[in-house]
């Protein structure tokens, strides 16, 4: 895949879930479906989307779209060329570090016609071996459209000898490593698979007689579906009108280790994720946050929108009064032009506002999510100070991120994390606040609901990007020469 400029300075210092993925069978005009829960599921991936049908009298239709959801597909024309009662969607954003324009053969579901009919693919997460796989598959005869490491899927599924699609399937991840969630398609089956540790989400709901496959749960709520349960870390689903919901576990069973972040990041606040509401767990980051790090201040202030419920809870559990100190302009979107250099200049203020009556003279709490680069961070900071602050207290409602992620998500090289190079208090002089706390990888874990805190010796979560404990050794990155500390792995 292939990186777009990044739209905006505040965008580019935030990590980003590189995908949603989305499908449903049983319902008339089953695409329409697919194009709302992509809607709900947009904060996953906003540079490109896709949705693959089947209908009897059109057989598989396809259409492929950069940009939002709702700019592509809420028009009735392309639409009406997605009939059928099954279809499966994808939005994306693009891997950190390639260069130039993204090529629409990367854009999500794939589609493969094999001797038993045809299957569509849409993947969220990284495979970690696709380079030897794709050397391999290159050799052996196969023909890539795409530099989707997902690709790699279908080829796998082509050379099976296995006699249905469901079963070339497993046979063909059984030959992958990493992090994935699947949905996937034929005439008259879906599909969903999730990797053995469980790193990335995918849950299973209920809409009338028909079913639902999706990256979260807001995007059952979209459409009215109830929402049934999530599928196991390893668990296969093959989902038809004549047998209903059939269950597999093609793999090995092995201790799961869903990805942290998504509690403290990616997911949207009024999901559930491990039967836990992912609000709830982020204003527990902020309580357990006030218990380690407090200080005394005037008011507590999230940096919108992401950085809210922890500010809540953080404010909760210190007594310090909570405040709306800085203000986000919800209407600034990803296509907004930048004409000039004086206008590139302002940075966040294009996005975010600081109310100055609230804020002149007062000492003020800020409370994030995370820290990547640091530069949204310096330019906050600036904008308070600017506003007459008395103090900035910045409060991280994550540990220390200091790890690229190999699983999926869209992290920068190590060496631009600024707690690769930097110690908390160094991080606080070069941030330029009075004082700068993050989150323990014990406390994070006690919000999630972990009373005893991270098991070091089998830790319950993938926490690579904190910890450097990657628990699928990433063997493409490996190859390319990046260093993996075999202590912490």
């Amino acid at each position: 895949m292939r990186d777009l400029p990044p739209a905006h300075p505040f965008d580019d210092d935030k990590l980003k879930e590189e995908c949603g993925v989305y499908g449903v069978i049983g319902v008339n005009d089953a695409a329409n479906f697919v194009a709302l829960g992509l809607h709900a599921l947009q904060h996953r991936g906003q540079e490109a989307g896709g949705i693959i049908s089947y209908a009897p009298q059109t057989g598989f239709n396809s259409a492929h779209r950069f940009g939002y959801v709702r700019d592509n597909f809420t028009k009735a024309g392309l639409m009406e060329t997605l009939p059928g009662a099954i279809a499966i969607g994808h939005v994306r954003y693009s891997t950190a570090g390639s260069k130039g324009a993204t090529s629409i053969r990367d854009v999500q579901p794939f589609f493969g016609e094999f001797s038993m009919g045809g299957a569509a693919i849409a993947h969220n997460g990284n495979i970690t071996n696709a380079r030897a796989l794709r050397r391999e598959l290159i050799e052996r005869g196969s023909i890539f459209q795409s530099s989707s490491d997902s690709e790699c899927i279908i080829h796998l599924m082509a050379l099976s000898l296995q006699r249905n699609i469901p079963e070339r399937m497993k046979d063909a991840l059984r030959r992958v490593e990493g992090a994935y969630s699947i949905v996937a398609m034929t005439r008259t089956k879906l599909m969903g698979v999730r990797d053995p540790l469980g790193v990335r989400p995918l849950v299973l709901g209920r809409v009338g007689e028909g079913w639902v496959l999706s990256s979260e749960t807001c995007a059952l709520d979209i459409i009215g579906a109830e929402f049934i349960r999530e599928i196991e870390p390893g668990e296969m689903v093959v989902i038809s009108a004549e047998n209903g919901v059939q269950s597999y576990h093609p793999f090995e069973a092995v201790p799961p280790r869903f990805c942290i972040f998504e509690h403290v990041y990616f997911s949207r606040p009024d999901s559930i994720l491990g039967g836990r509401s992912v609000y709830e767990t982020r204003r527990q980051i902020g309580v357990e946050l006030a218990r380690e790090a407090p200080v005394e201040a005037d008011l507590v202030c999230p940096v919108p929108d992401s950085g809210t419920p922890a500010a809540i809870g953080y404010s909760q559990e210190s007594g310090i009064p909570y405040a709306m100190g800085i203000i986000r302009n919800q209407y600034m979107g990803r296509t907004f032009i930048e004409p000039t250099e004086q206008i590139r200049n302002m940075g966040v203020r294009l996005k975010l506002n600081v109310n100055r009556a609230l804020i002149r003279g007062k000492r003020v709490i800020l409370v994030d999510d995370s820290v990547v680069r640091g530069t949204t961070s310096l330019k906050i900071k600036e904008m308070i100070m600017d506003a007459g602050a008395k103090e900035v207290h910045f409060r991280i409602a994550s540990p220390p991120t200091a790890w690229p992620c190999f699983y999926g998500v869209d992290t920068p090289e190590r060496e631009k994390l600024l707690a690769s190079r930097m110690s908390e208090e160094e991080m606080r002089v070069h941030i330029g606040v009075d004082s700068l706390r993050f989150i323990s990888l014990d406390g994070l874990y006690r919000a999630v609901g972990e009373a005893g805190g991270r098991n070091a010796d089998q830790p319950q979560y993938c926490d690579a990007c904190f910890s450097g404990a990657y628990p699928v050794r990433p063997s493409d990155m490996i190859e390319r020469g990046f260093e993996i500390d075999t202590a912490a792995e």
